[in-house]
């Protein structure tokens, strides 16, 4: 059996040592053996776990990569394996949202000749006006807003929502998604894009990053799973001695 230093392991990532023995003591890794003065010995089972583990990170984050491993380490591989089926879930739903956003912004962009002949609208909105503006009911307004789609001030004195330019065109934004059938979370999710990218110009321009982390991330996961195949492997075959020299 080869055995490896701390400083063995860390090279190979460059890492600190000291990274290497958080690892270990947070379950990532497997508990090393001690000489009689108490150094770590670490075989090749402790570096395959940590270039799973590190491998794991880029595809799940360094939480979910926590988990899958300490869930290993417990004998957990179900949960190991939900904790991955939620991250591939999560890598299907944020492709979804792109392709939402990117057929809003379309969809805006085909609409932007009929808006621009309609008159200019930077004034504050009671509910009333623009559920009138959108031919909706104020009911259904009030569903956006609960929905976190549409964030309304309030009059300081009367208290009643004011509804302004930025409200007004997630509103329109919102209208125009649900004709296209889309669920009310789902648009949330898009309008939330825009107003981080500071309105759909600046959301167009940043598709192509967008994609290309989706895209990152997606490989990720799948050079993620050949060092988390091959850490089974190694659980699997020390598992297997164990049983023979309990046999024997």
């Amino acid at each position: 059996m080869i055995t490896l230093r701390p400083a063995d392991l860390a090279r190979e990532h460059d890492i600190s040592t000291q990274a290497v023995r958080n690892y270990e003591q947070d379950g990532f890794i497997p508990p090393a053996a001690r000489t009689p003065t108490g150094y770590r010995i670490y075989t090749e089972a402790h570096a395959a776990a940590l270039r799973t583990y590190l491998a794991l990170i880029p595809a799940y984050g360094h939480s979910s990569a926590g988990q899958i491993m300490t869930a290993l380490h417990n004998n957990q591989l179900d949960v190991a394996l939900t904790v991955i089926d939620h991250g591939h879930n999560q890598l299907l739903r944020d492709r979804e949202t792109l392709t939402s956003v990117r057929r809003a912004i379309d969809h805006l962009t085909t609409e932007s000749d009929a808006a621009s002949e309609r008159p200019a609208d930077t004034g504050a909105r009671t509910i009333g006006e623009l559920a009138h503006r959108l031919r909706v009911t104020p009911a259904t307004v009030r569903t956006w807003e609960s929905a976190g789609i549409l964030t309304p001030a309030r009059d300081p004195v009367t208290g009643y929502r004011i509804f302004d330019a930025t409200d007004l065109r997630d509103a329109e934004l919102t209208h125009l998604l649900r004709r296209g059938g889309y669920l009310l979370d789902h648009i949330s999710t898009v309008v939330q894009q825009i107003r981080t990218a500071g309105g759909t110009d600046a959301l167009s321009a940043s598709m192509t990053d967008w994609q290309q982390k989706l895209t990152t991330r997606g490989l990720a996961m799948l050079t993620a799973s050949t060092h988390l195949s091959n850490y089974l492997n190694v659980l699997n075959h020390a598992e297997s001695q164990q049983d023979r020299g309990r046999t024997s």
